[in-house]
């Protein structure tokens, strides 16, 4: 096995902290959490006290000025113990970049300390009822009228949707057009004709708040535009590679959670007087397994490492979200089986993680999109 080299000490400091946070404050109160289908407003702000939000952002914002590793780290350590609710990737590795990297400096001083601290969560809203992949042909409108903009439309399927302060939508501002009639809004939660819908039910990733949307001809500042009109599309474009490149290091932690959970169970559980791990079927599959994980990590912290350097395409976004998610959704189909009817128990991680796992195909554009955006280079 090749020795991960790709973090700092600082950053390895930053991991221990990110442990005993989740030990402490998230896999306790997980389970009743995916009862409740939500996680509590103050976790936010206990993940904000010891720096668990936004690491990316400036330090003249409130944030640790770090890179992506920070949030990789987030990642993994949450993965260990198979914690999918708290939305903290769409708040710090979605959202953020495009506060830091768009907004003006009032609306940076105005929300991004705020988010540091995880006194106001966030949203991206994208997918609407009618449209899933197809973002140039969304109906939400953003018509600009007198020095307002006048936003009205609806979303679906919003993580955060129920806890954020704050949603960027996606949204028309020039209906005759495309890709250079979109823009991203910024619009608070108090403003009179927002309203949240219900909390969806999902098969997996319960202790997350997925939430329908709704904005009635809500009045905004024109200041409530990120960047300029009609460059959202191109905005989207920019982030989503990091995006995806943050779903996939999400799957490559799981498959790796998993197969370690496997592994410890099949040590343990014995079937006709031998353990089950064995019997050469098990050891094969799981040597199969930790040699796909290891060839897909070693790519991923490439991946990482590109990308801190400014160097990650599109195309790599795809690729990295495409294979990792479709090797995510393997390990946990054949790790379960090894755990036999107690890997259909909810009770049991693997259970939980294979359906936590079936979404990472589908969001941040599905698998399918990912391969048309692949053959696009060919």
């Amino acid at each position: 096995m090749f020795e991960r080299n790709i973090f700092t000490e600082e950053q390895n400091f930053f991991r221990e902290t990110a442990s005993k946070f989740i030990e402490k404050e998230i896999r306790p109160f997980h389970e009743k959490w995916e009862q409740n289908g939500i996680v509590p407003k103050d976790l936010w702000l206990k993940a904000g006290e010891v720096g668990l939000l936004c690491p990316n952002v400036p330090k003249k914002y409130g944030g640790i000025g770090g890179d992506f590793r920070f949030n990789v780290i987030i990642i993994e350590e949450l993965a260990k113990v198979g914690a999918t609710g708290p939305g903290f990737a769409v708040h710090s590795d979605i959202v953020a970049p495009y506060i830091v990297n768009y907004s003006s400096e009032k609306q940076k001083n105005s929300y991004l300390p705020k988010m540091v601290k995880g006194e106001m969560i966030t949203a991206i809203a994208m997918t609407e009822p009618n449209t899933g992949s197809d973002l140039q042909n969304i109906r939400t409108k953003a018509i600009i009228k007198e020095n307002k903009i006048i936003l009205s439309g609806s979303k679906t399927f919003i993580t955060n949707g129920q806890n954020a302060n704050l949603i960027l939508v996606i949204a028309k501002t020039d209906l005759k057009k495309k890709a250079k009639g979109i823009s991203i809004i910024l619009c608070e939660d108090y403003r009179k004709g927002f309203k949240r819908g219900r909390n969806l039910k999902k098969i997996g990733m319960k202790a997350q708040d997925t939430s329908e949307l709704y904005f009635e001809d809500i009045e905004l500042p024109l200041d409530n535009i990120l960047g300029n009109s009609g460059h959202g599309f191109f905005q989207l474009m920019d982030e989503l590679p990091q995006e995806r490149l943050s779903i996939a290091v999400t799957a490559i932690s799981a498959a790796e959670s998993a197969l370690n959970w496997t592994i410890s169970y099949t040590k343990d559980r014995k079937a006709f007087d031998k353990k089950i791990i064995d019997f050469q079927n098990t050891k094969f599959i799981l040597a199969k397994l930790k040699a796909e994980i290891t060839v897909a990590r070693t790519y991923i912290d490439k991946c990482i490492g590109e990308h801190i350097q400014n160097n990650f395409s599109a195309e790599d976004g795809a690729i990295a979200k495409l294979w990792c998610t479709d090797l995510q959704f393997k390990v946990m189909d054949e790790c379960l089986q090894l755990f036999g009817g107690y890997g259909y128990m909810q009770e049991y991680p693997i259970a939980k993680a294979f359906l936590d796992s079936r979404v990472q195909r589908i969001y941040g554009g599905t698998n399918e999109i990912m391969k048309e955006i692949i053959s696009r280079k060919l």
